[in-house]
C-alpha cells in the first residue's frame, strides 16, 4: 500500500472563511482534499448530491479533540482517496 501523506490545511489558511459552504466544497474538491465538519449544512449538501472529495461530519461537543485526531487519522489509514470521493464519514 502507498502511503500518503497527511496534509491539513484550515479554511482560514485558504483565505475561505467568508466563502459559502458550496465553495468550500468545491476547492476540497479541486484540491482532492476532504473537509472535517461540525457544521450540518455540509450534511444538506452532500444529501443534495453536491460533488465533494469527501466530507467527515462530527457533531459539535460529541467528542473530544482528542478523539476526533485519532478519528480522522484512522479514517485516513482505512480509506484511500477515491474511496472518499461523494462519501460522508461520521464520527
Amino acid at each position: 500500500m502507498r502511503r500518503r501523506r497527511i496534509d491539513v490545511t484550515t479554511t482560514s489558511e485558504q483565505g475561505l472563511i467568508s466563502a459559502s459552504d458550496e465553495e468550500q466544497l468545491a476547492f476540497c474538491l479541486s484540491q482532492s482534499r476532504v473537509i472535517f465538519t461540525q457544521d450540518t449544512d455540509f450534511l444538506r449538501l452532500h444529501h443534495q448530491g453536491v460533488s465533494h472529495a469527501g466530507i467527515v461530519f462530527c457533531s459539535q461537543g460529541s467528542r473530544s479533540v482528542g478523539e476526533i485526531i485519532r478519528s480522522l487519522v484512522l479514517i485516513w489509514e482505512l480509506l484511500e482517496t477515491e474511496e472518499m470521493r461523494q462519501h460522508l464519514e461520521f464520527i
